[in-house]
């Protein structure tokens, strides 16, 4: 049998890794909701944000926090760019799913080769040292990174739960979701509500790779091969619209991928990705049945 500490470190281990997840899950989730799209050129957002964010700290010298702002800016760009000339055009021409998928799939693609030829094929951190100080709690292994991580998915799940039930323009992304035209006979305008998600989920997506970058090596092609996906099955598993329940299900993801390694090798976990996400497009089309859990009349925790 094994001991309690073990499995408890693991589960925090799992819980502390997929913090990253957690957000890329809930930027597709997002954008999923409001703009009705699956966004996979999310895969290209996280590729620039880390590309930019990678030129400010390697080739200027600069910190990462001093470099996030620049990665945050040219992601949000590249996000608002892809409404305005991407998908608001497919959009008024009626364009099927398959359409926006085959763009999306593209621009992720397109992006992840300029990585390569501008950054090159090798693996790269953010910062030169990934391993930080760490202190037992109990006899749980926590590290400083993993209380930076964990720390840094809460704060911006919790104002993001706050910017949609409190704020305006947080109530018109909702009533968008709901009903775009009956939003926008209203007088919101859904070409402006779709802005303003492709811009929540460019931070998201940011802070997330700020988080990937400083923790482990990462290639340009690991964003559209392995962290789309993992964001896409807690999608999934969540079920369409339940934004922070895909949170929720990449957390939970991520601890099954710790205890994983009990059962079989680290290099075999994609492929449980892969076959887990082809059990739940079968089995569960319309996400797992979990208790909901509500913050003032937001979903916070499962659909």
């Amino acid at each position: 049998m094994l001991d309690p500490s073990i499995l408890l470190q693991l589960a925090w281990t799992g819980f502390a890794n997929a913090s990253f997840t957690c957000l890329f899950a809930v930027a597709l989730s997002l954008v999923l909701k409001v703009n009705r799209i699956w966004n996979f050129a999310q895969a290209g957002m996280m590729v620039c944000a880390y590309g930019f964010m990678y030129a400010g700290t390697r080739w200027l010298g600069l910190d990462v926090l001093a470099a996030l702002p620049i990665g945050l800016v040219s992601t949000a760009a590249l996000g608002l760019a892809l409404e305005r000339f991407g998908f608001r055009p497919l959009r008024r021409r009626g364009s099927s799913s398959l359409t926006f998928f085959i763009f999306t799939l593209v621009v992720s693609q397109l992006c992840t080769y300029l990585a390569e030829l501008i950054i090159g094929t090798e693996s790269t951190t953010l910062i030169d040292n990934v391993v930080t100080p760490v202190r037992l709690i109990g006899d749980v292994a926590v590290s400083d990174w993993d209380i930076w991580a964990t720390s840094t998915m809460l704060v911006l799940l919790l104002a993001l739960a706050v910017f949609l039930k409190l704020t305006r323009w947080g109530q018109r992304l909702i009533a968008v979701a709901d009903s775009p035209d009956l939003a926008e006979l209203y007088g919101t305008s859904r070409d402006t509500a779709y802005g303003i998600t492709m811009v929540l989920a460019a931070i998201l997506t940011t802070a997330g790779m700020v988080l990937l970058g400083t923790k482990a090596p990462t290639v340009p092609s690991s964003p559209l091969q392995e962290f789309l996906l993992l964001a896409l099955l807690a999608t999934i598993l969540a079920g369409v619209g339940n934004v922070f329940a895909a949170g929720l299900a990449a957390l939970l993801v991520g601890i099954g991928q710790g205890f994983a390694v009990l059962f079989m090798p680290a290099q075999w976990t994609p492929m449980l990705v892969y076959a887990l996400m082809a059990v739940a497009i079968v089995v569960f089309p319309r996400g797992v049945k979990l208790p909901r859990i509500r913050w003032r009349g937001v979903v916070l925790g499962a659909g």
